[in-house]
């Protein structure tokens, strides 16, 4: 059983800002003067959120909106705590940077390289969503950045070569540190699969020498493994990959105020849209790592002051396309938020939008994780992408219940396997028209206790209509990873103007849960997929 470190809460006074400090002691004096001194930072999970916006904050049972987050503010964060150190600091990125927002999409990320290569990044993960423009937009983009890209496991499926280096090597404060990089095997089955075509993904079976050779060959007194692997899997790669320091996870937008301890390395996750950075220091003498402190900073307005020069940058690439994504397509009342693994209101909305577009009895959307908090008042097109950054045609079909009761099995595995190495994706897809109730800590295939359509429990022989999204290179009868549908068919509606036409329509919108999905050993908002 993976356990959280419980340390003492001590932290630096020169680190008042921060929302949480966690350390480790190796029993002697941190002064002494053969102690050195490294610091990363590290960012996740951008997911293309230049500007800041209204983020929902949780810890300790407590729940706060404020605004944070956006480049400038990441900039600042950076520059501070550089002043502070004299310069001598890593800083990183973990990935899925280059999409999720409008502005994104719009350009292929292009509108993200001025703000980005702005903050000093020291190299960079690439995340799942990298290839979401595709593999020649991939190197592209990684030209113009100003820092590297690294990653073990990406080759080019023709030559079998990698497509960026291997791992990252610094020598800072002294210190000689490597970043084994590390990035989601499964990009081709989770993303739809025209995305990375001509490319492909290795598991983590050269991690292990990997380390070995920064150890041995490359003299690295600091070892690094950078994932974009979610923090479930990352705990799991911690215990098969001896030798590594800190693992530093992504992907799954996790907020780990205290590191995760397993086999000796501690595993920490940075949050997600720019709303946090990750703070880690280690303390190395005799050439080993004798202490280390984690710290997870709230970026809030309140705390952090946005960098001018950064903000300036952040303007002029969002001008050109400031008109079109600012114009409105609807209204809430209610604040729609989406940090939760089963359900919650703001794919709901998308759930029924995309039901009501298609006709049919069911409506399916996958289980995003990106999409800042939706305050009361005007939508916007920027919304639209920010809550679905790609846009896809809608597809409707036939599947039996038989079929719907083997595709939430399999979705509840994705998202609870007790194996980390077999959980798969994002959260739980969101429904609309159904209801399940389930177990989350049951067997595998055992895990549904009820399931229905229109309030009617399903029935194994009966075809239902159902809509979800077409994606890119899946088979002509696959709908929402369902296969071998009936009567499959493309609309010219997509996501987007399901949405549009949708909130025309001036729906009552609810910010509370519904019931549509509920684990009955679950709590009834689960904000987290590393269940302890």
């Amino acid at each position: 059983m993976n356990r959280l470190l419980r340390a003492p809460a001590m932290c630096l006074a020169l680190w008042a800002l921060a929302s949480g400090c966690a350390t480790s002691r190796a029993g002697v004096d941190t002064t002494a003067s053969a102690r050195q001194q490294l610091t990363v930072l590290y960012v996740a999970d951008l997911h293309a959120q230049l500007r800041a916006h209204p983020e929902l904050f949780w810890r300790d049972g407590q729940e706060r909106i404020e605004e944070a987050g956006g480049f400038a503010r990441v900039a600042a964060a950076i520059h501070r705590i550089r002043a502070e150190r004299g310069g001598e600091v890593l800083v990183l990125d973990a990935g899925d940077t280059i999409q999720g927002s409008g502005a994104a999409a719009l350009t292929e990320g292009r509108a993200l390289i001025a703000p980005l290569n702005a903050l000093g990044l020291d190299g960079a993960v690439p995340g799942n969503w990298e290839v979401v423009y595709g593999p020649t937009v991939l190197r592209e983009r990684a030209r113009e950045m100003k820092h590297p890209l690294f990653a073990a496991n990406v080759r080019d499926a023709h030559s079998g070569e990698r497509l960026f280096p291997p791992y990252l090597l610094k020598q800072v404060g002294g210190v000689k540190v490597t970043v084994v990089g590390f990035t989601d095997p499964d990009v081709p089955r989770r993303q739809p699969p025209g995305y990375s075509q001509g490319l492909r993904y290795d598991g983590p079976e050269e991690l292990p020498s990997l380390v070995r050779e920064v150890r041995e060959r490359e003299g690295a007194q600091v070892v690094l493994l950078m994932s974009h692997v979610g923090l479930a899997k990352a705990v799991g790669l911690a215990a098969r990959v001896p030798g590594v320091d800190v693992h530093l996870s992504s992907d799954t937008h996790e907020r780990t105020y205290e590191p995760v301890v397993e086999n000796g390395s501690w595993v920490v996750e940075p949050g997600a849209f720019g709303s946090f950075l990750g703070r880690l220091d280690v303390w190395v003498e005799g050439g080993r790592v004798v202490d280390r402190r984690w710290e997870l900073i709230e970026l809030t307005a309140s705390r952090f002051p946005e960098d001018p020069q950064v903000a300036r940058l952040v303007d002029e690439a969002l001008a050109p396309h400031e008109e079109a994504l600012s114009s409105p397509v609807g209204h809430t009342d209610v604040t729609l938020a989406r940090y939760a693994v089963v359900e919650n209101p703001l794919d709901n909305v998308l759930a029924d939008a995309i039901r009501v577009a298609g006709g049919t009895e069911i409506g399916l959307s996958n289980g995003f994780r990106f999409g800042t908090p939706l305050m009361p008042g005007p939508v916007r097109e920027a919304d639209l992408w920010n809550m679905f950054p790609i846009v896809n045609k809608l597809k409707t079909g036939k599947v039996s219940g038989r079929q719907l009761r083997a595709f939430w099995e399999q979705e509840l595995e994705n998202v609870f396997a007790k194996d980390p190495e077999k959980r798969f994706g994002g959260w739980l897809p969101r429904p609309s028209g159904m209801t399940l109730r389930f177990k989350a800590d049951a067997p595998k295939g055992q895990r549904l206790l009820a399931l229905e359509v229109g309030g009617v429990p399903v029935e194994a022989e009966r075809l239902y209509t159902v809509t979800a999204c077409e994606r890119e290179g899946d088979a002509p009868d696959m709908v929402c990873r369902i296969p071998g549908i009936q009567e499959p068919r493309v609309l010219e509606v997509d996501a987007h103007e399901a949405v549009r036409r949708f909130l025309a329509g001036k729906p009552r919108l609810q910010a509370e849960l519904e019931g549509r999905a509920v684990g009955e050993d679950l709590p009834a908002v689960l904000r987290t997929q590393q269940v302890q």
